[in-house]
């Protein structure tokens, strides 16, 4: 017969013991959770991070179970407490700045209505928050966080310093009053930077619906073109290479805004697309789509995650509607002026957007031998410089120069020329 095994046990007032000890242990951990909580949610900034904490919670708990991965519903609610987040400490920031500044600067926000009680603080990519003018800007609730005012004339503010300040777009009504308020406040209106929106709301002349030849340009202050005047940005340069190029009437409409993602890319061509029934639709990207401009061309970009669902949500959106969707990469000034690495930038946008060569269209060779050619001219005439004539390097900023504008519409007029003579056969 088999022996019994034998166990040991504790003496009954052992065992109660170590119960009361598990019990007094499981109390103090729990009170200390609850302390915490109460004490985060006495805050806004504990009480983001306690919802925050909530989601990735609730999405760990679903991988861990079920295998699932985070549905769109979810991603999005995140993304909304992280922006409403920015949104309060960018507000928070506009207030104590506005209540130290000079009188001077106090001045030129009352007059651009960018102060406390008129601003405008909205998110552009991912949650980033920043001060614009409601006098230039609305807001917008369908997706696009923020649009232009129609009909509006607009102008730059360069030079203004913000120390310890939010971080602000000067983009302000162009009249004597704001240029007035801005000189006395040490900031300098661009006057080449002047611009006006039509009645859509947008950059460029009243769209012709009739136009036998229609497109959209999707992208961000690129496209808008910033610090150029109403002639020179890219949407306008390309409208003319196609008008002379087709000999037909185009019309393409240039829905460019400083500080816009893919995201709002989408929502902006859900919004146009019905109305104008594009054969195109021209999608602008740029480092910054994918994270920190410099840390992307370095390799350390989101490239798979927010900026990846968007653009493939626009590419499912033009083949539904039979429109070719054609993705341009920015040729950025350091590519131009540095070192050359396409494997980052723009190379892995191809990954995220699979498509053909022929909707694909790299403008960087034409402009570095644009580049080496403006150079080589410059030289010769004893105005030479490293920096690239075909951004606005003049002022220190790195979008493209009227010169830079032309260039894009060129190579990528040539494109389109190609695309719509093969859909006509």
């Amino acid at each position: 017969m088999a022996a019994r095994a034998l166990t040991q046990r504790n003496l009954p007032f052992l065992e109660r013991s170590c119960r009361r000890e598990r019990f007094f242990k499981r109390t103090i951990v729990t009170g200390t959770v609850l302390v915490v909580v109460a004490l985060c949610g006495a805050t806004s900034s504990g009480r983001f991070q306690i919802r925050l904490w909530a989601i990735w919670a609730h999405r760990l708990y679903a991988r861990g179970l079920f295998g699932l991965e985070p549905d769109r519903a979810e991603i999005d609610a995140e993304w909304r407490l992280r922006r409403q987040r920015g949104i309060e400490s960018t507000r928070a920031n506009l207030t104590s700045y506005y209540r130290h500044t000079t009188e001077e600067m106090r001045e030129l926000f009352r007059v651009v209505a960018m102060d406390p009680e008129h601003a405008l603080i909205r998110y552009g990519r991912a949650d980033e928050a920043f001060v614009i003018s409601s006098q230039v800007f609305e807001p917008d609730e369908h997706g696009r966080s923020y649009r232009f005012r129609p009909n509006t004339r607009s102008i730059w503010l360069r030079q203004v310093t913000l120390r310890n300040g939010p971080f602000g777009l000067f983009q302000v009504l162009d009249t004597p009053e704001h240029r007035a308020a801005a000189a006395r406040a040490g900031a300098v209106a661009d006057l080449r930077s002047v611009q006006n929106t039509n009645s859509w709301g947008l950059r460029g002349p009243e769209p012709d619906l009739s136009a036998p030849v229609r497109g959209i340009v999707l992208g961000d202050s690129f496209m808008q073109g910033m610090f150029n005047g109403d002639l020179d940005t890219p949407p306008l340069k390309l409208e003319r290479y196609l008008r002379s190029a087709l000999k037909r009437p185009v019309t393409i409409l240039n829905t460019g805004h400083i500080g816009y993602s893919p995201e709002q890319y989408y929502f902006t061509l859900c919004e146009y697309g019905e109305r104008v029934r594009p054969q195109f639709v021209v999608v602008s990207v740029c480092p910054n789509d994918f994270g920190d401009g410099p840390a992307v061309l370095e390799g350390r970009g989101d490239w798979f995650g927010e900026a990846a669902y968007w653009l493939v949500q626009i590419q499912l959106w033009c083949r539904g509607h039979a429109a070719a969707c054609v993705l341009v990469p920015v040729p950025t000034r350091a590519q131009i002026e540095g070192l050359r690495v396409d494997d980052i930038y723009p190379g892995k946008v191809c990954k995220i957007l699979r498509t053909t060569s022929t909707r694909y269209c790299d403008p960087l060779n034409d402009f570095a031998d644009e580049h080496m050619k403006l150079a080589t001219q410059d030289f010769k005439t004893g105005q030479g410089s490293a920096r690239s004539a075909l951004y606005n390097r003049e002022i220190n900023d790195d979008h493209f120069s009227p010169r830079g504008a032309a260039l894009w519409a060129r190579v990528v007029g040539r494109r389109l020329t190609r695309i719509l003579d093969s859909l006509d056969k």
